[in-house]
């Protein structure tokens, strides 16, 4: 299937690592243009870079802080200005969900969650604020926010509320551009391999005693499909919403975890 997103331009942030990159390196192998950001300037410039070499395509790196207004409208710019305008925006900026030492209401300290929901939540906001104005100007644009599966089930407060926020900042950000011609869309990875999925399973392997093997099914079998789901994956749902085939999805949120068991979401 031809996506028909040859020529179009596209903003990743949190593009350097992990499912951003993955993303990044979708759109590029479908002949999108694309601008990737970080909060490091090696990072961003190396995944560019390889990128580039990878696919032929055109990247650009950026360094930019979301939780700041200033760094995220000059983020928008550099992108317009790079790219020569802007189709797709990639809300990826953030960082992974981790449980508090402390379980419960007594381990969510307020300075950890209000950062959460800045870097996060308004994070995301900001860029859609600042992008929107050149996706109506199209008639035409995509913003995918990238959330969690965290959104639909307990465990930790920080990221069960934060990705809730994002799933409700879609909606009505969809409700408003919808009828502009810009479709907006929410994806919930459940886990998924990263550069950190390594260590992790090492660690569970060194602390009970089993095989790599083992440990990675302990840790990340639980869904449907019995394995954690890859990067690649994840990024492919997300090339298919970001092109102009996806126009019959719109305010919604997509699960991206492999199927989580005996949950039914309508």
């Amino acid at each position: 299937m031809d996506l028909q997103l040859a020529g179009k331009r596209a903003l990743v942030t949190g593009g350097s690592r992990g499912i951003g990159k993955a993303i990044a390196l979708a759109l590029a192998q479908e002949g999108v243009r694309v601008l990737l950001s970080s909060r490091n300037e090696a990072a961003a410039s190396d995944a560019a870079q390889e990128l580039s070499a990878q696919t032929g395509g055109e990247l650009h790196a950026f360094v930019a802080d979301t939780r700041d207004d200033a760094q995220v409208d000059a983020l928008v710019a550099a992108a317009v200005e790079k790219l020569g305008g802007l189709d797709i925006v990639i809300n990826n900026a953030a960082q992974p969900g981790a449980r508090p030492e402390v379980p419960g209401v007594a381990g969510v300290a307020s300075d950890y969650l209000l950062d959460e929901l800045n870097t996060k939540l308004v994070g995301y906001l900001r860029v859609a604020r600042a992008a929107a104005p050149h996706l109506v100007a199209n008639g035409w644009g995509r913003i995918i926010n990238i959330s969690g599966l965290a959104a639909r089930q307990s465990g930790t407060i920080p990221g069960s509320t934060r990705n809730v926020a994002i799933a409700a900042l879609t909606k009505n950000l969809a409700d408003e551009l919808g009828p502009k011609g810009v479709n907006v869309t929410v994806v919930h990875p459940g886990a998924t391999r990263t550069e950190k999925t390594a260590n992790a399973v090492a660690q569970k392997a060194a602390v009970d005693g089993t095989s790599l093997d083992v440990a990675e099914k302990a840790l990340f079998g639980q869904s449907l499909i019995g394995r954690i789901v890859e990067a690649e994956e994840v990024a492919a749902v997300v090339t298919f919403l970001a092109s102009p085939r996806s126009v019959a999805i719109n305010g919604d949120a997509i699960a991206a975890g492999g199927g989580s068991p005996r949950a039914i979401h309508y």
